[in-house]
């Protein structure tokens, strides 16, 4: 083990509030490991369809060609889950703040449900930044991924990603111990590993070390030490980033809510959203520095339809970049219909959240009043004021 990947590890696990971390190559690699450290061929996991443009390809295509099937509920209730969990499905994926839906589920009902039926649940941390905005191992989760390219990095400078387990010394109402049948890995011999019974040998540790010590070594998608390196340089200002990547989020959502030009904008910490809810009751320190909107056609200034108004907006922004990260110190938007979600069909894009008008910012750490200006400026010269 590099010793600078494992102080990153650790770090992580503890603003996580969990037992330990594996750190990989991207966010991709590590819900490769996650869920494939669960589930095998003949297997399902059971997932909503609010998902990353990525990550809905990478469980509709890539794990079907390992024999694992991903059943999508059309949202993230238990309501909507439940009727797709058989006696085959080994785990539940939701995520934290949904991309680009923004939706926060409700964990306690879901994590209470998951274990009653003998399940994990896996959240993808990615937009509640380390733990600073969302904390799922504290709300019944049982396994945290990242991309730590986003919040955790901070800079868009490093590709990688991290498996979270949780905090073995407080019970949260699951054991892989208490299903030696529907997790034989790691109750069986490890034939990977000298025969070694991983639940003996590692305890309540068992499923994190089974991440490390034969998929990682496996499958190869380790994180380069100076990749460490550079995270943990973005983890000592997170804090610091993530406060003021609030503020101006929810700043700027105020703004657009009542902009003549915008026809609708999704921000959980707006209470116009329909997740504020949940936001409250699960979200801490903000609602998070990414947000939604949509800009009025520019032949129809009443309606909502897509038209040639957004990407006009995009191309007369001064301090936006047009990228798709999220997560930087620098503010960024991108339209996800035709870029980060692209590669999907117009069905699936809906179900995901993404509508052909809707325009994502990663609201950055530059001054809010400039952010404000920049805006203005390119709606200006789109509707000719």
């Amino acid at each position: 083990m590099n010793p600078t990947t494992d102080v990153f590890e650790k770090r992580l696990a503890a603003l996580e509030h969990g037992s330990a971390a594996v750190a990989t190559s991207s966010g991709q690699a590590a819900q490769m490991l996650a869920i494939t450290a669960l589930a095998h061929a003949g297997d399902n996991v059971v997932s909503t369809s609010f998902l990353y443009g990525g990550t809905y390809n990478q469980f509709k295509v890539a794990f079907k060609r390992f024999g694992i099937n991903v059943k999508f509920a059309a949202g993230d209730s238990v309501k909507e889950i439940a009727p797709l969990v058989d006696e085959k499905t080994k785990a539940i994926y939701l995520e934290s703040i949904g991309n680009p839906k923004y939706n926060v589920p409700d964990f306690k009902e879901i994590c209470e449900f998951a274990h009653s039926k003998g399940i994990p649940v896996v959240v993808d941390n990615t937009f509640g930044a380390g733990g600073y905005w969302c904390a799922p191992l504290d709300l019944g989760a049982d396994i945290v991924t990242h991309s730590a390219t986003k919040f955790v990095g901070g800079h868009g400078n490093t590709i990688a990603g991290a498996v979270v387990f949780k905090d073995v010394t407080k019970d949260n109402g699951f054991k892989f111990s208490d299903y030696p049948e529907k997790y034989p890995q790691f109750s069986k011999p490890a034939e990977g590993y000298h025969g070694a019974i991983l639940n003996e040998m590692f305890g309540d540790l068992a499923y994190i070390a089974h991440v490390r010590i034969e998929l990682l070594r496996d499958l190869g998608p380790c994180l380069n030490p100076f990749g460490s390196f550079m995270l943990l340089q973005g983890l000592e200002t997170l804090a610091l980033r993530c406060e003021r990547h609030a503020s101006n989020a929810l700043k700027l959502a105020q703004y657009l809510e009542k902009s003549e030009y915008v026809s609708w904008v999704s921000y959980p910490g707006l209470e116009s959203h329909e997740y504020h809810e949940n936001a409250k009751k699960y979200l801490q320190n903000g609602f998070g520095a990414v947000l939604s909107f949509g800009v009025k056609s520019i032949e129809n200034p009443s309606g909502d339809q897509f038209s040639e108004s957004g990407p006009k907006f995009v191309d007369n922004l001064k301090i936006f970049s047009n990228l798709a990260n999220i997560g930087d110190s620098k503010s960024l938007i991108i339209n996800p219909w035709t870029t980060t979600h692209e590669q999907l069909s117009s069905e699936e894009k809906i179900a995901s959240g993404v509508t052909q008008d809707l325009l994502r910012v990663s609201v950055g750490v530059e001054n809010i009043d400039d952010l404000i200006a920049d805006f203005e400026q390119a709606f200006e010269i789109v509707f000719k004021k």
